[in-house]
């Protein structure tokens, strides 16, 4: 009783940590933000103290890492992980300034599902849990920082900026998505990276899967069969055709995310800023066939002003 009971508290905590934001200014939801990040963190620490589980490894910084080889940081889940800041300094950017080696770490998933009671549905974002090994992590991105106006805009530009993730539901039900910030545009709402300092934008977010790809029957976007071999008399083209139009008919679906990021770390003689972010974006269409899912992540970045 009393484990089912701690339980019931974590998942509850970490299900409150994604309820929607209400309407208001930039500011206001990300300080919400932040209480919610801090009720996800307590939840997974009281999950993990629960059953035993053994906790991420301790986070350090860019030079720390640096200093380590690769047999030191192998099966360590280090390289999996965003390097630590120090400091709460101010850093201006130049003209002709970009932002390289920027890490993006997710630490809590959430979907949105239809969960009915009293004979109602609504829609709640229920806890989920990761199912990938540890290469989720987005790692060395790069892009231009503009500063016209006054307040700066980051434009993503390269690096590894796309991560194949699964998570799984309570009730068993596997969501895989593309996590991204592919083609970022983030708008900030200053000139210096600071402790406080916010920036958000939208970014594309690619299918999970290529035109190469081939499912159960051998159909593919730009290759293999233009429909299911066992089944030639319901895709006649005539009635019966309908139902299996979409799963015939593969399509390489792209659509819109958006991520809220907060600098909490700066370290100017560095030039590292650190902080953490919030993201929603569609899951996986199989390739048209379905309606995704919408799915929100929270966790923690890093990156270099050079």
């Amino acid at each position: 009783m009393k484990l089912a009971a701690a339980c019931t508290l974590a998942f509850a905590a970490s299900a409150n940590a994604f309820a929607p934001a209400t309407s208001g200014n930039r500011a206001t939801q990300l300080n919400a933000m932040k209480d919610d990040f801090v009720k996800v963190g307590a939840a997974a620490l009281a999950g993990a103290a629960i059953f035993g589980a053994t906790l991420p490894a301790q986070a350090i910084t860019k030079s720390e890492l640096n200093q380590l080889s690769y047999l030191q940081v192998k099966g360590t889940g280090l390289a999996n992980r965003c390097s630590e800041v120090i400091g709460e300094d101010t850093i201006t950017p130049k003209t002709g300034s970009r932002l390289g080696e920027m890490c993006i770490e997710p630490k809590a998933w959430a979907v949105e599902e239809e969960i009915g009671k009293g004979g109602k549905t609504e829609k709640k974002f229920v806890n989920s849990k990761v199912m990938t090994r540890q290469t989720y992590t987005l790692e060395g991105i790069e892009g231009s920082i503009k500063t016209d106006g006054g307040a700066i805009t980051f434009v993503e530009e390269e690096g590894i900026d796309y991560a194949p993730t699964t998570v799984q539901l309570p009730g068993g039900e596997r969501v895989p998505f593309l996590f991204t910030v592919k083609e970022l545009v983030a708008k900030g709402n200053g000139g210096s990276f600071k402790p406080g300092f916010q920036m958000g934008g939208d970014f594309s977010v690619p299918s999970y899967r290529t035109g190469l790809f081939l499912d159960p029957k051998g159909r593919g976007g730009v290759t293999g069969y233009d429909m299911a071999v066992a089944l030639p008399g319901l895709q006649s083209g005539e009635e019966g055709d309908a139902a299996m139009f979409k799963e015939n008919n593969k399509t390489f679906d792209v659509g819109q995310g958006r991520i809220e990021m907060e600098v909490n770390k700066v370290n100017a003689d560095e030039g590292e800023i650190g902080g953490v972010f919030v993201a929603s974006q569609p899951g996986d269409t199989d390739m048209g066939s379905k309606v995704p899912k919408k799915i929100l992540t929270k966790g923690i970045f890093y990156a270099k002003v050079q």
